[in-house]
């Protein structure tokens, strides 16, 4: 007898799917992380392409820091990277960035728009791949930066979106709005496009003439309040790029993370949660009366001169315990166990009908 039975279209109905949200952030999923640093070691490995941001200090607490999110700037030319002419070993990392993130999220040869408008520079924040599961939660994130204008914040349009620009590969797409997510749909700062949300990627793509211009970056002087940020340059601009590169400052993504941190200083955190959209099917197993009553549990059997038999006491009335249920594709892999809370007993005077529920 098979050990196996095949699913009938009777045995198995689906459950409409349910969506789960958790906060984004270490430790513990936290929804609001209030404090931004990065390592010096990662800065020397890959910094010129892009910054790593953990919640903790990594030097100090090398065991607790983790990665949060990425910050990049791109730029299609590669402004802001020293050129093959005044450094032949120059790797134009500004335009390996923008070349990255054109080639996954948009249609092929395009630009990064924004409300319409094509865009040579762009910068990036990249979430964790293992923070936000499924999806960067829209309508559920808010994105604090500051510079001499201040704080300012910044939302997607979930809820009340305008049109996306028709470069984009995903669908599941919004516009980057200021204003705050504890307002009504109706309650954005102005009708500027800050930048573009792709929440399933887990990536915010900002528009630097925009955000530049909004909190008030400068590309020359000294940034206010981002000047207190410690182990960084004394001045970092935070601009789009102009041509010529200051030479006060290091990477144009590093002054990101200065007014992310300034911000967080402030007292306004990078708030967002995740969302995973649960699937689950029912499954009912019937199990007849002469099914499953022989196992082939070794404490089942004795050995003897003709080898290997069932013991005497299960020959005429077979006993078992059932514990485990294991559900196969019809080439008989194995994709999910399931356990009962205690073993059940099944033998040839008991039927049995167990339920299993599957979440994907």
């Amino acid at each position: 007898m098979s050990i196996f039975k095949t699913f009938s279209p009777t045995d198995q109905t689906a459950v409409l799917s349910t969506e789960v949200t958790t906060g984004l952030w270490s430790p513990d999923e936290t929804g609001s992380l209030t404090s931004a640093f990065t390592s010096s070691i990662q800065k020397d490995i890959s910094g010129e392409f892009y910054y790593d941001v953990y919640n903790l200090n990594p030097t100090v607490a090398s065991n607790d820091a983790e990665v949060q999110f990425s910050v990049a700037y791109g730029h299609v030319n590669g402004g802001g990277s020293p050129t093959l002419a005044t450094l032949p070993t120059s790797t134009l990392p500004t335009q390996v960035i923008y070349s990255q993130y054109r080639n996954i999220l948009l249609t092929s040869g395009s630009k990064f728009k924004f409300d319409n408008v094509e865009s040579n520079d762009i910068y990036v924040i990249n979430v964790n791949r293992a923070r936000f599961k499924q999806a960067l939660d829209p309508g559920n994130w808010q994105l604090g930066l500051s510079g001499s204008n201040g704080v300012r914040t910044f939302i997607d349009d979930y809820g009340s979106p305008t049109t996306i620009s028709g470069n984009v590969i995903a669908s599941n797409v919004y516009n980057v709005r200021s204003g705050s997510i504890t307002g009504t749909s109706s309650s954005f700062g102005d009708s500027t496009i800050y930048g573009t949300a792709f929440p399933d990627y887990g990536v915010i793509i900002l528009y630097p003439a925009a955000i530049s211009q909004s909190v008030g970056f400068s590309g020359s002087n000294g940034v206010g309040n981002l000047n207190a940020v410690t182990n960084m340059a004394a001045v970092v601009p935070f601009a789009p790029y102009t041509g010529s590169a200051a030479s006060t400052y290091q990477y144009q993504h590093e002054a990101l993370v200065r007014s992310i941190s300034g911000s967080m200083r402030q007292g306004t955190s990078f708030t967002a949660r995740s969302v995973e959209k649960i699937a689950s099917k029912n499954y009912q197993i019937l199990l007849g009366y002469n099914e499953y009553n022989y196992t082939n549990n070794p404490s089942y059997y004795t050995t003897t001169t003709n080898g290997k038999e069932i013991l005497p006491v299960f020959k005429n009335n077979p006993l078992t315990y059932i514990t485990t249920i294991g559900l196969y594709t019809a080439e008989n892999e194995l994709v999910a166990v399931a356990k009962l809370s205690r073993p059940l007993q099944k033998s040839k005077d008991k039927s049995a009908l167990i339920r299993v529920r599957l979440d994907y």
